[in-house]
């Protein structure tokens, strides 16, 4: 296991990408924002990398990321270099985030790639970037099976279905049902849209959210940059396709599938994702995508394999029903990995997910106060603290706990936690 380091942590919402990785309990955290399908070949040498350069453990974001961890200031470098020689398509600077199988989907709506890449470009062309928060990001769902609700964003273009026309719905600040409307706009216009949208939040400061902007003047601070497009009303009776989870398969335009599969708790180490490019490899794939909601899509499984190749990932420990409980529960690190922990969170992770199987909601566990994996509020949040595992109920690390037990009473609490949850549902 590499050491911790001391480098100079960066301010908190830095993105650490290959060039600038970022200090945490356990070395430095390398990111890798994939744009396109990863080989097999390169994915699998990937994870060899992070086995010889970092402590072998790879995850996949709740944002479709990729993060290797582990890294010392010596080997990041090695590391970086390695993935460089690769040639793996990623994007650098604000984040564009599309449907995980764009350009392959069967049922996408329009085909987001060029659209996103046309995106990037402008972006890149101008100032722009250095003028944004390195929080501040873009969500283009072209309307797929692979559906992009849930993830939050500052921008959101949703494609969607006008009376025989495709229209690109744009929202600002927040997932699918939290963000603000502002209208319709064709896809000719969109670029220049989001463009107009970015300089808008550019221009309330380094640090502004859209969520900044929508709190302190209201969505009307975004119409002006509309002024080049055609804006038409919302209408929410005209909806794209049924939307589905990213662990399902997929059917593509040549004939092939796609099937997602998910990293339990957001991690795996290098060992079973390369044995899983093995299973993939014997499946007919080409290449692996990542996707939202920490999920691993395999490109190009031949139908007459699809039988096979889903028992042999879940044999290998990874997510294969949209229902495994374990899929509501985030972990971090936690120790021996992380020098930072109270807990051993992803050891902890297994049971409690099967404890919890009962209980709605997200459960989070971190394993301490800086809640590394999942800042936002969870349902349930288990907190390691030097006096024990901090219980929050509906809150974030940040909240106060209603209890503080012992680790080895933690799943006791966690049972009576559920066992009140039930008795409170069946008075309702």
């Amino acid at each position: 296991m590499s050491a911790p380091v001391t480098r100079k942590p960066q301010r908190r919402g830095a993105c650490p990408g290959l060039s600038a990785p970022m200090p945490t309990g356990d070395g430095l955290l390398a990111r890798l924002s994939t744009t396109d399908t990863i080989p097999l070949a390169a994915f699998a040498a990937l994870c060899k990398a992070a086995r010889i350069y970092g402590n072998g453990v790879v995850e996949v974001t709740s944002r479709g990321s990729l993060q290797v961890r582990g890294l010392s200031e010596a080997s990041a470098s090695r590391f970086a270099d390695a993935i460089a020689a690769l040639v793996i398509s990623a994007e650098d600077g604000v984040p564009v985030l599309c449907n995980a199988l764009a350009g392959l989907d069967a049922g996408e709506i329009f085909d987001s790639t060029p659209f996103a890449k046309h995106l990037r470009q402008r972006i890149a062309q101008g100032a722009l970037a250095t003028r944004l928060s390195p929080k501040v990001s873009i969500v283009i769902d072209d309307g797929g099976a692979i559906g992009l609700d849930a993830v939050a964003a500052d921008i959101r273009l949703r494609a969607e279905r006008r009376h025989g026309d495709v229209a690109l719905d744009v929202s600002v600040g927040g997932n699918d049902s939290h963000a603000s409307k502002l209208g319709s706009i064709a896809p000719s216009y969109g670029v220049e849209a989001a463009i107009g949208l970015l300089d808008v939040i550019a221009r309330h400061g380094h640090e502004a959210r859209a969520r900044d902007v929508l709190a302190t003047e209201g969505a009307k601070a975004f119409h002006a940059a509309f002024k080049k497009a055609v804006l038409a009303p919302l209408d929410s009776r005209l909806r794209g396709n049924e939307r589905t989870t990213p662990i399902d398969t997929f059917p593509l335009r040549d004939g092939t599938l796609a099937i997602g599969v998910g990293l339990a708790f957001g991690h795996a180490d290098s060992d079973a994702l390369e044995r899983l490019v093995d299973a993939a490899d014997a499946a007919g794939a080409i290449g692996l995508r990542t996707a939202p909601g920490r999920t691993v899509l395999t490109i190009g499984v031949a139908p007459d394999s699809a039988a096979a190749f889903v028992p042999r990932a879940e044999s290998l420990g990874f997510i294969t029903r949209a229902d495994d409980p374990r899929r509501r529960v985030i972990a971090c690190a936690g120790a021996p990995i992380c020098a930072s922990a109270h807990i051993a969170s992803r050891a902890l992770a297994p049971a409690i997910a099967a404890d919890a199987a009962d209980l709605d909601g997200t459960i989070h566990i971190s394993g301490c106060a800086k809640g590394c994996a999942h800042a936002a509020a969870a349902a349930l949040t288990i907190v390691g603290t030097a006096e024990g595992c901090a219980m929050i109920a509906n809150g974030s690390v940040r909240a106060a706990p209603f209890a503080v037990v012992p680790e080895n009473e933690l799943r006791v609490a966690i049972r009576d936690q559920v066992r009140e949850h039930r008795q409170e549902a069946a008075h309702v």
